[in-house]
């Protein structure tokens, strides 16, 4: 029985292992802006889901919202630009960002790293779409870098005041397993198998002998 506790205990450690080396998976949040009042200033409202926003106003449709022009992607709640570009700011670094936009002129989603490094920029399709352009609303605009935004600034007009956004969607955590810990290549999952196959042809060994000595 001495063996079958030692090839135990090297599977316990071998499983054990390929759990810490196995990837966590990234965290998504979407924040649709619903259950805020018309005409808050949503700040640090979301705070607690790791984002914070400057020049970011709530419309509600059939208040201040003109949901004709401006239609909300989901739900009644919109933000507008007010008095300048957007800003979200990262309590923990992120790996992607997205969001719908409703604007009468062209705008930039650009995103930072923890350096402040501009690590990538979209621009919209058109310089208007609104309802009345014609083309279509509610234009999905993307950003991603792996190694981690901290910050992302929209703008449209300067000045403000010149597109809604809906639905923000970002992801944290660390998608990419950091240096040193690669992900279990198939060799790994193949020696877990023989491990397992190795134990229970041990155990069958040693109940037989133990069968074997009980009848001497």
């Amino acid at each position: 029985m001495t063996i079958l506790r030692r090839i135990h205990r090297q599977l316990v450690l071998v499983l054990s292992l390929l759990t810490i080396l196995a990837p966590f998976p990234a965290a998504a949040t979407t924040i649709g802006f619903e259950g805020l009042s018309d005409g808050t200033s949503v700040d640090n409202s979301y705070a607690a889901s790791g984002v914070t926003f400057t020049n970011a106003l709530v419309l509600t449709a059939g208040i201040s919202l003109n949901e004709v022009d401006f239609p909300p992607h989901s739900g009644q709640n919109v933000v507008l630009d007010n008095g300048g570009p957007i800003t979200l700011s990262f309590s923990s670094l992120i790996n992607s960002f997205s969001a719908y936009f409703t604007y009468v002129t062209s705008m930039q989603a650009v995103a930072y790293d923890d350096s402040s490094n501009q690590v990538d920029l979209v621009s919209s399709l058109f310089t208007d779409n609104s309802t009345p352009s014609g083309n279509p609303s509610n234009e999905l605009l993307s950003l991603s870098y792996a190694s981690g935004i901290r910050t992302i600034v929209l703008t449209g007009d300067p000045a403000g005041s010149s597109f809604v956004m809906d639905d923000v969607n970002f992801t944290a955590g660390e998608i990419e397993n950091p240096p040193g810990n690669p992900v279990p290549e198939p060799q790994s999952f193949w020696l877990i198998g023989t491990g397992i196959v190795t134990f229970y042809q041990a155990r069958r060994w040693a109940r037989a002998h133990s069968r074997v000595g009980s009848n001497r």
